[in-house]
């Protein structure tokens, strides 16, 4: 029989662990990047660690609170960043867990078309969308973190709903006709078969790319279904024998992890609507894929009661 025992962890680090995914999936909803999210953690920890917990009476909403500040005051340090990179900005990508694809709305939120949406919005109004839209965060609770009065969080939350609404993705099908999508992409990808690309893309699909400077990336998005064909099938994807390719859940969305001599070359996300690809985004810049090497949970809901004991 084994025997259990009490968990050896303190209080505040108990409530933060039981969290962290929510608190990650928080920051890097409103940054677009990883490593960004992940130093967002540790400044989260690090305030949350000095504060007297009987004064708490929502430890969630306090921690994502903290977070939500420690986010917004990075972004804006960000946004400055990306005024000088070198080359189109796309979202630092993750290797999900599959059970994010079955959470529709999750999904939506983390994929790379939807964050490329949320680039388009202010520091503020973006963090407002999503504390609102995302995780359900009332009102006041995110005046407390954007420094605003609720009564102006409700119009910023107004503007940037409207904003998202015009320029958001559509609807994009379910699992398996992802499942199915990619494969059919994946196969026509990996022997470039012109034919078969055709076959799958939908007629307006953008594809773009992301080298950072480092590595050979396309210059501007490329757009139509001849185009995006003839890239994939005789430009952007020479054959070569070490080159892998390997189908992965990107962004809670389908994906390929592509791989030359073994060692990682890039992450191809896909958007897939109706049957048909309507996104490619190639993200090929090394410093962007430090967190393909795992499976990255993220999370909006609260964490599941401990068992009795």
């Amino acid at each position: 029989m084994i025997e259990r025992h009490e968990s050896t962890l303190d209080p505040a680090t108990e409530t933060f662990v039981a969290h962290r995914n929510l608190l990650f999936t928080v920051a890097y909803e409103m940054l677009g990047s990883a490593t960004d999210a992940e130093d967002v953690l540790q400044e989260t920890w690090l305030r949350w660690s000095g504060v007297e917990l009987g004064t708490v009476l929502d430890r969630r909403a306090f921690l994502v609170r903290i977070t939500a500040r420690q986010a917004l005051k990075r972004l804006r340090t960000l946004g400055r960043r990306k005024e000088s990179y070198v080359g189109p900005w796309l979202p630092e990508p993750l290797l999900t867990t599959p059970d994010v694809a079955e959470d529709v709305e999750l999904a939506a939120s983390v994929s790379m078309a939807m964050l490329l949406v949320l680039e388009t919005l202010a520091p503020t109004e973006r963090a407002v969308f999503v504390l609102r839209e995302v995780f359900a965060v009332d009102y006041d609770e995110i005046a407390q973190a954007v420094d605003k009065t609720p009564a102006a969080v409700r119009q910023i939350a107004h503007r940037a709903r409207a904003h998202v609404a015009a320029r958001k993705p559509r609807g994009t099908g379910s699992p398996a006709e992802h499942r199915a999508a990619l494969q059919a992409f994946q196969a026509a990808v990996e022997t470039g078969d012109l034919q078969g690309l055709l076959d799958i893309l939908a007629p307006d699909v953008v594809a773009l790319s992301d080298g950072g400077g480092i590595k050979h990336a396309l210059p501007r998005p490329v757009v139509g279904a001849d185009e995006v064909a003839r890239l994939l099938a005789v430009g952007w994807w020479k054959r070569e024998a070490e080159r892998t390719v390997e189908p992965v859940q990107v962004n809670g969305g389908p994906g390929l992890l592509i791989r030359i001599g073994g060692e990682i070359d890039g992450v191809l996300a896909v958007r897939v609507e109706n049957g048909y690809v309507t996104g490619a985004y190639h993200v090929r810049n090394p410093e962007k894929l430090s967190s393909v090497t795992r499976e990255i949970t993220v999370s909006r809901k609260r964490p599941s009661p401990r068992p009795m004991r």
